[in-house]
């Protein structure tokens, strides 16, 4: 299974750190919570996910603020697609283990 989408780059700050998240769309969360598999911490879910040339892995997680799940984009992603604050990436998202 492979989720396609764009959405725009914004930033939680927790004490003096900075995290810098997408938030996946309504529609494709609906699916990620749909997947059967196997409970992990935070209720979180494996992904490969790609920006651009980049492919990594990492985890999704559901966000009640959010409304949805959201993917934690870190800074070397960041610095090697050019992805400013506030900016709009295109995000492809393949669940592991489906």
């Amino acid at each position: 299974m492979r989720l396609t989408f764009s959405a725009p780059l914004w930033q939680w700050q927790v004490r003096s750190d900075s995290w810098w998240f997408v938030t996946v769309p309504p529609e494709e969360s609906d699916t990620l919570a749909e997947l059967p598999l196997p409970p992990r911490g935070f209720g979180s879910i494996k992904v490969t996910a790609t920006i651009g040339a980049t492919t990594w892995s990492t985890s999704v997680f559901p966000s009640d603020e959010q409304k949805g799940y959201v993917l934690p984009l870190k800074k070397a992603v960041r610095q090697a697609e050019g992805i400013e604050p506030g900016g709009t990436v295109r995000v492809t998202l393949e669940p592991v283990g489906t």
